[in-house]
């Protein structure tokens, strides 16, 4: 959850209002006792969980040699968990429903309806998704500078100055996604810590790539000098998220101070430079404002499936493809103005 400037700035957004910690749901006592109870005996009324089921010795009743490995048990532990707290929260949200009650929040989702081993499988889609419009532009954009537009007659480099830096931005951008696509598949804390941290990770690195364009720096010194302060922030921010707490509220903070400086920078970059292709920035700077909207609404799941944070997802989508377009032009444009000065 994604990943070019304007795409890293709704990660943000996000992680403001769909990742807190506690919630009404998981507060309420019966559902703590059922999941306790759960956790214990491996039952939820008429129910067996089949992976909370041990023999006596801790190891997985009735299972082959190599399913009695600690990894196996740590990983047959954490379905366990999840399993008890979904099954839970549905026999809650049944009663409550019965009741004529709204749905409640759980560990700070939304009640969803799983589908085989995907926990919140609209999300996990269009996360996909994302990925998969990433990878398009990132080959199209490579495809593009390196055999459609003129090469350097000496070195044979592109022209372009800031192609060795998209590429880093489109890896650091597929990987994000693929990690929210697994996070919406399956909650636990390692998934929640990857993907946090590929988020962190674009949305600095977007940041530092947002300087450098815009200022027109080139030179390798001065670039590390513009990179250095950020991504030692952001390395140290991402070791403070993993190795000693998950603060989500300073979370919230620094991805929104990032997000919204590069986003600010880029739209004010645009008028004033009178890029070629600056309503492309605009255009998505729109984009992005009617996308935060949708978690502000914040709505809960229509049928157990999609809320507003997954429709989120999906106007990430073509902000993308309109993002990895404005990149592509940009390179036609320094690479035209480089060629004429070159003649």
């Amino acid at each position: 959850m994604g990943t070019y400037p304007w795409i890293s700035l709704l990660f943000a957004f996000g992680f403001l209002f769909n990742q807190l910690d506690a919630s009404a749901g998981d507060a309420d006592p019966l559902y703590r006792n059922c999941v306790e109870q759960c956790e214990r005996t491996g039952i939820i009324g008429d129910q067996t969980i089949q992976h909370c089921q041990y023999s006596g010795n801790d190891m997985p009743s009735n299972s082959s040699w190599y399913m009695q490995e600690p990894l196996y048990l740590q990983w047959k532990q954490l379905n366990c968990r999840s399993d008890c707290r979904y099954y839970c929260m549905v026999q809650r949200e049944n009663e409550r429903e019965k009741h004529g009650l709204n749905p409640h929040k759980y560990h700070g989702k939304w009640p969803f309806k799983r589908v085989s081993v995907f926990q919140e499988p609209v999300s996990a889609i269009f996360s996909a998704l994302n990925l998969l419009t990433h990878f398009i532009g990132w080959l199209t954009f490579f495809i593009l500078v390196n055999y459609k537009l003129p090469l350097r007659p000496q070195s044979r480099r592109t022209y372009y100055e800031y192609t060795g830096l998209w590429h880093i931005y489109g890896f650091l951008s597929m990987n994000a996604w693929f990690w929210s696509a697994i996070f919406h598949t399956q909650d636990i804390d390692l998934t929640e810590k990857l993907d946090y941290s590929s988020a962190v990770a674009v949305l600095g690195y977007s940041l530092i790539l947002c300087l450098l364009r815009v200022f027109n720096v080139k030179d390798e010194a001065s670039r590390v000098m513009f990179a250095a302060p950020i991504l030692a922030f952001v390395t140290t921010h991402i070791l403070y998220l993993n190795f000693y707490e998950m603060d989500y509220g300073w979370n919230m903070k620094v991805c929104l101070v990032m997000g919204i400086s590069q986003l600010l920078i880029w739209a004010v970059w645009g008028g004033v430079t009178r890029h070629p292709s600056r309503f492309r920035l605009w255009t998505a700077v729109f984009g992005c404002a009617l996308a935060v909207l949708l978690e502000v609404y914040d709505f809960h799941p229509f049928h157990g499936y999609v809320d507003a944070h997954a429709l989120w997802h999906a106007t990430t989508i073509p902000l993308t493809y309109l993002w990895w377009s404005f990149v592509k032009n940009d390179a036609k444009f320094r690479t035209s103005t480089l060629v004429k000065k070159a003649k």
